[in-house]
Order: structure tokens, then C-alpha cells, then sequence
């Protein structure tokens, strides 16, 4: 029963490749994760502004989604192994700045921002260009637990980077974190040396330039189940993400608790790492599409459950169990893009998924805080998780393609596994 329930670790086995590729992820991860904490703490020490510390998000999104929007159609046409290896010595050298300021004596509150504007900015060139080489180092069947093994990393990372951030800048100061995450990147470039030379097919708009950009823009309205796939991200983040909403929720359930308001953050990333690790029947599930609106719906069923709850265990459960349902609908997510999309398209359709996953969930929070503002706390979660959940059964209705889909093999053919 354990191992059917446990995450598919097939992917680990079969491809070295793919082992290298996330062994070196793992690392630099824990590594981002250490200079995202040390920023805020950084920024925060210089200026006792919580807007200053608001204002690295911001910096971060803007040059994440700007040149996110913009990547697709470079990857479409160059080799997508060099572009990951120059971004990731790009990173380490941004990394190794912010630790230079930092022994220098940290007084730079622009450089601070410009480090780390460089730094979104590059990772979305690398997080599309990575995720495109999930069909040649994976059979098709074994795409969605590669995908959760991807994402199980990242979930741990959340955990495990800031508490060994705080160790870490408690005993040695925070400089080291990012003197840390710099070594980290050696990580990332030693799983990228494992990946076999990848170039797209050349064709209509590969080459970079806003028509590449357009062409895949229509490819993705063309696809059914790339537009659903899409969409059910998008019903599911701008519709009922709550994060906004727990500031109120501790103050007017549970007087202000700071410590309740910690642990309903917690509560969402134990339910993240719970729905990775026991992800083997997602992981085999033959209709992904299908599946992953499913767990949509249950993540809006459990966002309108945590707006109905009253006491701290039915709280924080409903909040585990969304995002368990959340990471879920995730990894078949990138299993679904990657697969549903030819490789002459991946670069740009990968980019795009990315800017939906970086943008709008910041609008969602924004979303869900002005309903708050006019209802209150409880409706605004309620009533998303309902319309998310809602939009889920519309989306399987709209688009059938997305619920018969099965990705028993890859279009392009180029999904065997790589044993160098």
C-alpha cells in the first residue's frame, strides 16, 4: 500500500541523466531559497520597511514575467543546453555579487534590487529551458513522476532553505547564505552537464523576435488541450489563492495569533511536500487531463472549506489538503505541456507556462484581498474556492480533448530514455 502511495522514484533509475539533472536542482534550490530569506532580512535591516521588503517581490516579478514573456522563442532557437549552462554561471555570478556587497558591508539597497532583478530574470530563461528537456530524458509514461520528483525538490527546498538560512545567519551572518547559494550553482552546473545537446527543429518562427513569440502564442490557442491546461491554472491561482487572506483570518478567528498565522503558512507547505511525496497514483495516472481538474476542484473544495472553518485543526487541514491537491494538479500540469507540445514549440509554450505560474498568482492574492476588503475574510474563500472549483466542471465541458487525454507517447518521438 506504502509504495503505491509513494512517489514513482522509476525516473531516478532508468535515467542518469535525469539523476544528475535533479540531484543538481535539489542543491541550488536550497541555495535560492538561502538568498531569497537573507534579501528580505538584508533589505528589512536597512530600511525597517516592510514595503521595502514588498518592493524585492516586485522588482522580481516584473523581471521574471518581462523577459519570461519574451525567452520562449530564444529556446526555440538556440541550443537549450548552452543557454542553461550560461544562465547558470550568470546565476552563480549575481549569487557571488550579493555576497560581495555583503562583506563589503551590505549598504546598497539598489544593488540589492538590481542582484536580484538579474537573478529573476535569468531564472526564467532556465526554469523554461529545463523543463523542456523532461521528453527526451523520459519515456512519456513516466513524465508526470519526473515532474513530481521536480517538484518535490522545490517543496523541500521551501522548507529546508530557510531554516538552514536562519541557522546559518544566527551562527555566521547572513552573508554566508549567499556565499552558499553561489557554491550551490556548482550544483545546478554539474546536472546540466549531464544533458545531451538539444537544439529545436528549425520551422515557422523559430527564430527569436516578437513573431516567434506570436506563432507560439497561436499554437497554444490552437492546441485544446494546451488553452484548458492553461486555464485551469489560471481559474485555479486567480480564483482561490488565500495567502492574502491569512493575515485576517488569524486576527479575527484566532486574536492575532502570530504563531497560528506561521503555522497556516506551514500547513500549505507540509501539504505540498505531503502531495509529492506520496504522488504514485497521480504519477500513474493515465488520464492526466482529466486528473488534474480534478484536483483543481479539490483544491477549491478545500480553499471554500478553510473559509468555512472555525478551529485551528479543521483550518490547517483544509489548508494541507489544498495544497497537496495543488501540487498535484502541477505535476500533471508539466507533463501535460511537455508532452502535448512538439519540440520546435517547447521553448515558447514552456515559457508561457511559466509566466502564468509567476504572474498569476500575485493576482489571485490581490484578487481574494479586495473581496476580503468588501466582505469579509471568510466569503472571499469561500466564494473563490467555490468559482474555482466550478470553473473546473466548465473547463472539462469546454474542453473534452484535455478530459480523453493520455500521453502514452511523445509527438515528437524523442522521449527515449538517455543512458550515457
Amino acid at each position: 500500500m506504502i509504495r503505491r502511495l509513494a512517489a514513482d522514484l522509476t525516473p531516478l533509475r532508468i535515467s542518469p541523466p535525469f539523476r544528475r539533472l535533479w540531484v543538481g536542482q535539489s542543491l541550488s534550490i536550497v541555495g535560492s531559497r538561502m538568498t531569497t530569506f537573507a534579501v528580505a532580512l538584508q533589505v528589512y535591516t536597512l530600511t525597517h520597511s516592510s514595503a521595502a521588503v514588498g518592493a524585492v517581490g516586485l522588482v522580481s516579478g516584473a523581471a521574471g514575467i518581462t523577459v519570461g514573456l519574451l525567452a520562449g522563442g530564444f529556446l526555440d532557437a538556440v541550443d537549450r543546453r548552452r543557454a542553461l549552462i550560461v544562465t547558470s554561471l550568470a546565476q552563480l555570478a549575481a549569487s557571488a555579487g550579493l555576497a560581495a556587497q555583503a562583506f563589503a558591508g551590505g549598504g546598497w539597497l539598489w544593488l540589492v534590487y538590481v542582484l536580484v532583478g538579474v537573478q529573476a530574470a535569468l531564472g526564467a530563461v532556465s526554469v523554461p529551458a529545463r523543463n523542456t528537456f523532461l521528453p527526451r530524458l523520459l519515456p512519456a509514461e513516466r513524465l508526470t513522476a519526473g515532474a513530481a520528483l521536480l517538484t518535490l525538490v522545490g517543496r523541500l527546498g521551501g522548507v529546508v532553505g530557510p531554516a538552514l538560512a536562519g541557522v546559518i545567519t544566527a551562527v555566521a551572518g547572513l552573508k554566508f547564505c549567499y556565499v552558499i547559494d553561489a557554491a550551490s550553482f556548482l550544483g545546478a552546473l554539474y546536472g546540466v552537464a549531464g544533458l545531451p545537446s538539444l537544439r529545436a527543429p528549425q520551422g515557422e518562427g523559430s527564430r527569436p523576435g516578437l513573431r516567434a513569440i506570436a506563432e507560439g502564442l497561436r499554437f497554444v490557442r490552437r492546441s485544446s488541450v494546451l488553452t484548458g491546461v492553461l486555464l485551469a491554472d489560471v481559474s485555479a491561482t486567480l480564483l482561490a489563492v488565500p495567502v492574502a487572506l491569512f493575515p485576517a483570518v488569524a486576527d479575527q478567528r484566532f486574536g492575532g495569533s502570530p504563531e497560528l498565522l506561521g503555522l497556516m503558512t506551514t500547513a500549505m507547505a507540509v501539504g505540498g511536500v505531503l502531495g509529492t511525496v506520496l504522488s504514485g497514483p497521480v504519477g500513474r495516472a493515465q488520464r492526466q487531463g482529466r486528473t488534474m481538474l480534478c484536483a483543481v476542484a479539490v483544491w477549491g473544495l478545500a480553499i471554500a472549506g478553510f473559509g468555512l472553518a472555525h478551529g485551528v485543526v479543521l483550518t490547517l487541514l483544509a489548508l494541507l489538503v489544498a495544497d497537496a491537491a495543488d501540487v498535484s494538479s502541477v505535476m500533471l500540469r508539466a507533463a501535460v505541456v511537455q508532452t502535448a507540445t512538439p519540440d520546435a514549440f517547447r521553448g515558447r509554450v514552456s515559457a508561457t507556462d511559466y509566466v502564468v505560474g509567476a504572474a498569476v498568482p500575485q493576482l489571485g492574492n490581490f484578487r481574494a484581498g479586495v473581496v476580503a476588503s468588501a466582505t469579509s475574510p471568510g466569503f472571499s474563500a469561500v466564494s473563490g474556492g467555490l468559482a474555482a472549483t466550478t470553473a473546473a466542471g466548465v473547463l472539462a465541458l469546454c474542453f473534452p480533448a484535455l478530459v480523453r487525454y493520455r500521453a502514452v507517447a511523445d509527438q515528437t518521438g524523442a522521449s527515449a530514455v538517455s543512458r550515457r
